[in-house]
Order: structure tokens, then sequence, then C-alpha cells
């Protein structure tokens, strides 16, 4: 098969899909793989390193002109224009982009949204948002070390003791968890809250402390468990207490990092302006979920906090807030070789040893990721 690597031209994104290692292991399975001049320059991949590789280089026209087309950002209308009919594309795809997916059908492109892959056991190597979520939370810690003017550890030196800076992480997913073990790394007090009660072990076993606000009901411990891995909406009740617990150590935090995302929904409002006011001169909040919280009355779109702005850092009541979106491609080399090793492992699904492309539909992973095909949007 012919396997196209464009360069991505998404504002910020400076990952590539495929690296020379794993364009390396594509061509020993007897496929060719042309790769855009250029492509993973910024991640660290020079097109030096994808010839010694067995790549070939190519321009845009013949990235997209493949039979497969690997990609990080779902391609704009002026890519979609260099593809095939019928061409298979592979990426990020956003299953939540409707107007997306559809320019994609109409196109006539068999498409698959890795994103969209089960969270079961056998798809965990190709776990986009788990690769990808696992930078962000280590680049979120990073961010703000560097913003705060303070250490992080505990100092004891001939001038005094210099306290430990106190960090609170809102949300234990993947990148809370990273965040967690950075911060403690770096030697933070850290607390942590999430909505699932079965993350407080893992947050206990990195070191941290973990914001325990008890269930009232069956229905808040029902909602809290979630499914399939992700956390569902809580009741209004426990977010009320759970608002009042948090806010106490907020107020109290150095760095408040924040995570929480629930999949096509927008991301809920875990740090009010009132929390912000009430936090010290100084303190830094790094919102992962900037640009994908609620609207605001003022018609812009905070993250966890209303008051951050998608891909600025801002100052508002003495707090600095960091709205930066895409924290993965700020750490383009790592970021591109995990997402490269979860796209290789997908194509093992679709591209069989004897040659071909096979779309098995009785496969659960490769059903939960195809979007589109025969010009048709397939996602349910």
């Amino acid at each position: 098969m012919f396997i196209g690597v464009p360069a991505e031209t998404a504002p910020g994104e400076t990952r590539v899909a495929v690296t020379a290692e794993t364009a390396k292991k594509l061509v020993a399975q007897g496929h060719t793989v042309r790769v855009q001049s250029g492509a993973g320059t910024v991640a660290s991949v020079t097109d030096a390193a994808y010839q010694a590789a067995g790549a070939e280089i190519t321009d845009a026209e013949g990235a997209f002109g493949c039979e497969i087309v690997l990609k990080v950002r779902s391609p704009s209308e002026a890519e979609l224009a260099l593809m095939k009919p019928a061409a298979v594309l592979v990426g990020m795809l956003n299953p939540f982009d409707a107007e997306g997916l559809q320019r994609l059908a109409t196109a006539g492109l068999t498409s698959f949204a890795l994103e969209a892959a089960p969270r079961t056991t056998r798809a965990q190597s190709m776990d986009v948002l788990s690769s990808q979520a696992n930078i962000a939370g280590y680049k979120a810690v990073m961010m703000a070390a560097d913003k705060y003017q303070r250490f992080f550890p505990m100092l004891m030196t001939a001038a005094g003791t210099v306290k430990a800076a106190r960090v609170v992480i809102l949300g234990v997913g993947v990148a809370g968890l990273q965040a967690i073990a950075t911060a403690k790394r770096l030697g933070a007090v850290i607390e942590a809250s999430d909505v699932r009660p079965s993350v407080k072990e893992q947050v206990e076993s990195l070191g941290a402390k973990f914001i325990d606000v008890p269930y009232e009901t069956a229905e808040e411990k029902e909602a809290a468990e979630g499914v399939g891995g992700y956390a569902r909406p809580m009741p209004q009740s426990w977010l009320d207490r759970q608002k009042v617990e948090v806010a106490k150590r907020v107020a109290l935090a150095d760095v408040v990092i924040s995570t929480a995302l629930i999949p096509g929904r927008a991301a809920p409002t875990l740090i009010t302006e009132d929390m912000v006011k009430a936090m010290k001169p100084g303190s830094v909040i790094v919102d992962i979920a900037a640009g994908k919280g609620p609207v605001n009355p003022d018609g812009g779109v905070g993250g966890n906090c209303p008051l951050s702005e998608a891909d600025k850092t801002v100052i508002k009541h003495g707090v600095t807030l960091i709205g930066e979106t895409n924290l993965p491609a700020l750490v383009a080399a790592d970021a591109s070789s995990l997402y490269a090793r979860n796209v290789l492992d997908f194509l093992k699904l679709v591209l069989p040893k004897e040659g071909g492309i096979k779309i098995d539909l009785e496969d659960d992973i490769v059903a939960a990721c195809r979007m589109t095909q025969d010009g048709q949007v397939t996602k349910k």
C-alpha cells in the first residue's frame, strides 16, 4: 500500500503522524511510505531520518494522493481536495464534529478517528487520548513552574526556609495523574479532586492527598463510577458540596491544574471567578480544558475556569491563567513518537499481512473508530 504522511497545517500543530521509527516498520511490512518534506522537522525528525528508514520524501500532493493518509488533525478543505475518493484517512478527527465528518464523507473518504477507540485492554496500545493526555499533564506542571515566581520544593537555606508549593489538581484522569507525578518530583505538596471514588487509591499511591466529598445518595455514587472509564455529569447536590471543599483548597493553593473534560459536552466549571479572587497574588492556574467550556455571557469560551482564554496566558485578579489548548504540541518529539506508535498499532487491524485493506466491522475497535465510508457518516 502507498501510505502518505502530510505536514500538519493547523495553527500551532507541531506533531507528525509517523516517525522514522514507525516508518521503518511500515516499509518492512512492504508498504511505500511517502512523507511530505519537512513534516517532522519540528518534532525532531528530519527528512534524512525518514529516508534512512526507507521512506520517500515528496510534496503535499504526493502525500495526500496516497491510498492511506495518516494525520494528526483532520484535513482542511484545501487538503481534502488533494485526496483521492475512497482513500483511507486515519487521525484524530474529532468524532463530535458533525460538520467535519460530513466533509470527509462528501469527499468519499473512509475515515477512522482514533479518539473513538473503546477504553478496553486490547485498545490500550492505540489509545491516543491517553498517550497525549499523559504529555499534557506533564507539560501543564512545567508551564506552571515556569510562571510561578517561587520554588516548587521546600528549601532550607542559610537565608531561611522556603516552603513547598501547594498544588491542587482538579480531574484525575490520565493528565491529572501525570500532573500529580510530575509535581511530586518537583517537590510540591499536592491535593487532588475527582468525581470518581475509584481514583482515590491512585492519587494516594502517587503521594498526593485526595479531596474527599462523601456521597449521600445512590444516584451520586452511580454517576461517580462513570461509564467506560469516563466521568459522567454529577448530580447538582454533590457538585454543590464539592465546590465548597474544592474552594477551600484552591484559596490556599499556589498552583491549580484543571483537567476535567467530558466527551461531547462542554467542560464543567470547577473554578469560579470568586474562587480566583480568593487565591493568593502570584498564584497560577493551568486550565487544560481552555476553549472547551460553556459559552460565557460575553460570548467567550473558557474552560474549567470561565476566566481562561484559549491559547492565551492572562493575569486576572492577580492570578496567572494559562489557557494553552494543545499542550502535547509543545512536546512535539515525544508526543509524535507516542502518537505514531498508536497509529501503527491501529493499522495492524486494517492492513492484513496478505496485503490490501480489510475493514472488519466485527472488530470492536475498527467499528468504533470508523467515522465515514461510501459517502456516508457511519458514526452512530
